[in-house]
């Protein structure tokens, strides 16, 4: 059976001590030298550096290091990793799992926290949080964090972007316990939790088309690389295939930016109305939109009441809309199952912990809640 990262680390060490190159009190190399040693995380490192003291092959002083045992050399053999492997498993209430994600809100995001918080509790995990607000950097270092803390799996809702997080491939080509929230990541085999974004958009879309809408505008943030937002524009795209309908690309605006974690309540907004407006004056036929996201369809809301324009001309749908002070949805929205989700992502993240297999997609199912206009 092919070695684990962590175990070609563990034995290698092991090998230094038994050919004399590291003897009795010799200070072995930290979690970073390791790390960048093999080319590695901090957490296959450091996961590591914690078996061989569990098999008393070192001795980790707090603030100092890890330092080879006495009595090893000539004493007792150490005991191999495949003995010891199983106090990775969780035994009490103190082990830790991670929530990465860049923003929630009442919309989406609070109900799928409170179930993961709920659910972890339920398998005596306490989870920790931290927010990232869209910022790579913030995702980096709050995977360091994590790893510090001594983490024992994690869950990640990835920020958007062109390019994928080095340090989350690393976990996962390290074969860390982790689960990928609310979306996947394009030819990486991780195990994923999500909605059928693609269906959900030709719902949302097609329920456009029945009412007699021909001339429909999808509004999006930049889709790239972010499977939520590129599967819901080719659930769009699809719905006007489907019904045998030519699609105008003109119609498709992907470059809104003020509803990103990091751009919120920034000046990106404003440009964002500036878009949409020009986009109204410039088709004034378009009576349709799909929005990809709820703060989206308000602003575009915004921008037509400010044109001095009717909501009641408009249709607008969206995803995870919420409702108005009468208890009425605000939009004709999909709904995702944030409890499900939530609880399945847990799941899915113990069971690799007790050494599982999981499946790499899994799919939650979604509805379409009808706003009643009468």
């Amino acid at each position: 059976m092919e070695l684990h990262l962590y175990e070609q680390i563990y034995i290698y060490i092991v090998q230094e001590i038994k050919e004399g190159r590291l003897k009795e009190g010799d200070r072995v190399s930290s979690e970073k030298e390791l790390a960048e040693k093999f080319g590695v995380s901090r957490i296959t490192s450091k996961k590591a550096l914690e078996k061989l003291a569990d098999s008393g092959v070192i001795k980790r002083i707090q603030g100092k290091g890890s330092y080879v045992a006495d009595g090893i050399i000539g004493g007792q053999e150490p005991k191999h990793y495949s003995e010891v492997r199983t106090t990775f498993v969780p035994e009490d209430d103190k082990q830790l799992i991670g929530f990465i994600i860049p923003n929630f809100s009442d919309e989406f995001g609070l109900q799928l926290l409170r179930s993961i918080e709920k659910r972890s509790a339920e398998h005596n995990y306490q989870l920790i949080i931290k927010r990232t607000w869209g910022d790579r950097d913030e995702e980096k270092r709050a995977i360091d964090l994590f790893i510090r803390l001594g983490i024992k799996g994690l869950i990640v809702t990835p920020i958007h972007g062109q390019h994928y997080n080095s340090e989350l491939l690393r976990l996962v080509l390290d074969r860390f316990p982790i689960v990928l929230a609310d979306r996947y990541l394009k030819g990486i085999p991780v195990c994923s939790v999500y909605t059928d974004n693609k269906k959900a958009a030709m719902d949302l879309t097609r329920h456009l088309i029945s009412k007699g809408h021909k001339k429909i505008a999808f509004l999006s943030p930049p889709e790239e690389n972010t499977s939520t937002l590129e599967e819901r524009l080719l659930g769009y795209t699809f719905a006007f295939t489907q019904e045998g309908m030519n699609l105008n690309k003109n119609y498709v605006l992907t470059n809104l930016k003020g509803t990103l974690p990091k751009n919120i309540n920034g000046t990106a907004i404003e440009s964002d109305k500036e878009i949409v407006k020009h986009f109204l004056e410039q088709h004034p036929d378009v009576k349709a939109f799909v929005a990809s996201e709820f703060l989206i369809a308000t602003m575009l809301a915004q921008v037509i009441h400010s044109m001095g324009k009717s909501l009641e001309e408009f249709e607008i749908v969206c995803f995870d809309s919420l409702n108005d002070h009468l208890g009425q949805p605000i939009f004709t929205h999909i709904k995702q199952d944030e409890k499900q989700m939530g609880e399945l992502t847990v799941d899915m993240l113990i069971s690799q912990l007790h050494g599982t297999a999981v499946p790499e997609l899994n799919i939650i199912k979604h509805r379409m809640v009808v706003k009643n206009n009468g």
